[in-house]
């Protein structure tokens, strides 16, 4: 299952200089996790491929409050020259499913 939103770059409170996530739109979320059921590996994490601008690689995806995380990770900021607060476009295919 292949999906594309747009979501802003935010920096994890308890990992400030070096963890950044997208968050999964509420939706898309709540349709992940109902896809999803007995496929979740470890704290209820989902592998996926994630794609932004000429980025893809491979990671997990995994719950919050609001719906999933995306972790962003630095060579992908770098190659995107994103910064936290900007508004990145995201297509991520959910490979558990």
């Amino acid at each position: 299952m292949t999906y594309e939103f747009d979501a802003p770059l935010w920096r994890w409170s308890a990992r400030t200089e070096t963890w950044t996530f997208v968050s999964v739109p509420p939706e898309i979320s709540d349709e992940i996790l109902d896809l999803a059921g007995p496929a979740v590996r470890g704290f209820g994490s989902l592998r996926v491929e994630a794609e932004i601008g000429p980025s893809t690689w491979r990671t997990s995806i995994f719950p919050g409050e609001s719906g999933y995380a995306l972790p962003v990770k630095k060579a992908v900021r770098t190659a995107n020259a994103a910064d936290v607060d900007d508004v990145l476009h995201v297509r991520l295919t959910v490979l558990d499913l």
